[in-house]
């Protein structure tokens, strides 16, 4: 339907300069002056009048409107008369189209149909994109501007590239000037020393261009891998910081493919597109310099190559911004497929899932490459017309050189000159005029990496409070809280206990009542919607980050440990650790033993996640690690499940004895529950009720239950 409206739009204007026309042809032969001047003024007066026109008509709405129609429709004619005019080519137009012939008036329409169509498709963008558009492109020269300025640091060393590539340019720009001088002499009578002068010229410039060209790639690749290994750091560093919801939402495979693929792409772009862009400036200012001493009109009509490649290139870059974010996309979930797999491993083998594995891989890569190829065969129709038109543009050089030639105007050598000038330049020209919108297109990648480098966590780290000394004492006051991911579910209702410094408080209750999110919460892991926990009287978020989770251990139930040895695992995060701490702690957790059957002892290798031991000697060692540190309140979530009845006892002996110490402890086996000075009961998110082994037995209540269970298990 938009088409017939737009022509039904477009039937009235047509009229108008029609009549225009007539009015003009009649006072032609009283028009002055002359020629191209007469040209010109008809064009001002029909862009005025049916300027005027279209304001009467159609003052609102959508359809043909100035100055995109009406400056091609008025403009073209003149200005292709004005280029015409500067080759002596015969059988010209006439200079006032107003009493034209009928084929000059269906060429001056068609003109400008060609020229609207082009118009709106370099506006397509926008009116796809809807009313965003301008919000997006906004946020993209935003990012681009962050983008540049994460280069400050390396701008000596972009200096001297700038300087080394400012050489090599003026060096390559010399070689077709002399290469056109060696054939002028061989062509006009051999002269030795002209002869043997150009060769030398040559050589030099040739010679100077390519060392030159070589400090200028050195240097911009120095200053890519100094970009990319700092962004690298930056973006860690913000990522390890983040609260540990943004790392339940955000897959593994996603934030591998920002580290490694998005980082090297943003940190290439700017040193790259830096040196692009100036050798290009540079080149395309000498090799004009030199074009116009040759020939001003067959520069003049090299020209009309660049608003047809203008065009096309605006719609590959569109294409191509969008294939792009959508491999970016593809390759991230192909990586998280692979961490999966390859991470959970001995699920895959127990349930045979391999070949099934194996088929969601391939799904992925499809995917990747089904883009990569619509990528490739855009830029494969791109570049085929791209060339078809430099060919025809080389073709129009030779028989305009020619009549040159003839004319006298021009050398042979000068035209060879010329036309290796015209095949470099388009190239030059077309990378300065759609260099910012190459850059665009790259910076999808810089825009998710700068939204993480931007992401505030939702759990603050910014507190101060660090009191040389700390009782332990943790209380809950109201606590409620839902996760993140569901924010109305609750999973703690208004939640209220103590955990006192000497005792021991057992935690217990059904899966999904709330044991772990308490955890959670004392460990700052996440921020309660209401509520407080107090720490000694304070808020935990008062605490100095490092202090608070060195008074607060955490010995979960499938610790991780690091690669690296059990001395590096156990002393993790402290710095100048002395041996004899390492040692202690190890003897508090009863992991001595173990460790010193190995055949290494401490310097022993624990492989990936502590692969190499067993579960129960990884729960010792994160035990060893925990205490290692002397905390004022210590977590135990499930720490001993995987141990046997000896060693959990000696745990229980060493760990969980009565002292100044804090302890909160999470778990299944009534021998250790009902060692503790106080249990409390989670139900559905509430403490259903709190009080010591005996008395809780006594009520045959909801702990009660809980015993008989495990009892009859």
């Amino acid at each position: 339907m938009r088409l017939p409206h737009t022509l039904r739009r477009a039937c009235p204007l047509l009229l108008c300069d029609l009549a225009l026309r007539a009015l003009l042809g009649w006072g032609a032969p009283w028009l002055a002056p002359r020629g191209l001047p007469a040209a010109w003024l008809e064009a001002a007066v029909r862009f005025l009048g049916l300027g005027g026109a279209w304001r009467l008509l159609a003052p609102d709405g959508p359809g043909l409107a100035p100055p995109g129609a009406l400056a091609a429709l008025c403009l073209l004619p003149p200005l292709y008369l004005s280029l015409r005019s500067c080759l002596p080519l015969p059988d010209a137009p006439p200079a006032l189209l107003a009493g034209a012939p009928r084929a000059w008036l269906l060429l001056s329409y068609g003109a400008a149909g060609l020229a609207q169509l082009t118009w709106g498709a370099l506006g397509q963008r926008g009116r796809e994109a809807g009313p965003g558009a301008e919000d997006a492109e906004r946020e993209s020269r935003a990012t681009l501007r962050r983008l540049v300025g994460l280069s400050r640091p390396d701008l000596p060393v972009l200096s001297g590239a700038f300087v080394f590539l400012a050489l090599a340019v003026i060096g390559e720009t010399f070689i077709p000037y002399y290469t056109g001088r060696v054939i002028d002499i061989l062509g006009s009578g051999y002269a030795p020393d002209a002869f043997a002068a150009a060769i030398g010229l040559m050589c030099l410039a040739s010679l100077g261009s390519s060392l030159a060209a070589g400090c200028r790639g050195g240097l911009f690749m120095f200053t890519f891998s100094r970009l990319n290994i700092r962004t690298r750091c930056q973006l860690f560093s913000a990522l390890v910081r983040q609260d540990l919801a943004f790392f339940q939402q955000v897959k593994t495979g996603d934030l591998a493919s920002r580290l490694s693929k998005d980082t090297s792409m943003m940190s290439r772009s700017v040193p790259a597109n830096a040196n692009i862009f100036l050798r290009s400036l540079v080149k395309a200012l000498g090799l004009y310099g030199f074009m116009l001493g040759l020939s001003w009109r067959l520069t003049l009509l090299t020209l009309v190559e660049l608003p047809l490649t203008m065009a096309a290139q605006n719609l590959y870059d569109i294409r191509h911004q969008a294939v792009l974010q959508a491999i970016q996309d593809a390759l991230a979930r192909a990586g998280e497929v692979v961490r999966e797999s390859v991470s959970s491993i001995e699920t895959v083998r127990s349930f045979a899932t391999e070949e099934e594995e194996a088929r969601r891989y391939d799904a992925a890569l499809a995917d990747t490459r089904r883009l990569k190829n619509r990528r490739d065969l855009e830029r494969a129709l791109y570049l085929l017309f791209r060339r078809a038109l430099q060919l025809a543009v080389q073709v129009l050089m030779l028989c305009c050189g020619h009549q040159q030639i003839r004319a006298g105007l021009l050398t042979k050598g000068g035209l060879v000159s010329f036309l290796l000038y015209q095949g470099d330049v388009g190239g030059h020209v077309q990378t300065l005029v759609y260099m910012y919108g190459d850059l665009l297109s790259n910076v999808g990648a810089a825009q998710k990496v700068f939204e993480y480098l931007d992401r505030a966590p939702a759990v603050r780290t910014d507190g101060t409070r660090a009191p040389a000394a700390l009782q332990g004492r943790v209380c809950f006051r109201g606590v409620s809280f839902a996760y993140p991911s569901r924010p109305d579910r609750q999973v703690l209702k208004d939640v209220s206990f103590e955990l006192r410094p000497g005792e021991v408080t057992a935690l217990v209750g059904l899966n999904g009542s709330g044991k772990s999110t308490c955890v959670g919460l004392l460990e700052r892991f996440y921020e309660p919607q209401a509520g407080q926990i107090l720490l000694d009287g304070a808020p935990l978020g008062e605490y100095d980050h490092h202090y608070l989770h060195r008074q607060v251990a955490l010995v979960g139930q499938e610790p991780v440990l690091f690669s690296g040895s059990i001395r590096e695992n156990i002393a993790y995060g402290l710095e100048g650790c002395r041996e004899e701490q390492v040692l202690m702690a190890a003897r508090a957790a009863h992991a001595a033993g173990f460790i010193a059957q190995l055949d290494s002892g401490f310097e022993t290798d624990v492989g990936e996640r502590g692969g190499q031991l067993s579960a129960g000697q990884r729960q010792l060692i994160a035990i060893a690690r925990a205490l290692i540190r002397q905390p004022a309140v210590l977590i135990l979530d499930e720490a001993t499940s995987a141990l046997d009845m000896e060693s959990e006892c000696g745990i229980r002996q060493a760990v969980l004895s009565r002292g100044c110490r804090t302890v909160l402890v999470i778990a299944h086996r009534m021998a250790t529950v009902q060692g503790a000075d106080r249990v409390m009961v989670l139900e559905d998110g509430a403490v259903a009720e709190q009080g010591t082994h005996a008395e809780l037995m006594g009520r045959k209540g909801p702990y009660y239950r809980l015993v008989q269970r495990d009892l009859d298990e």
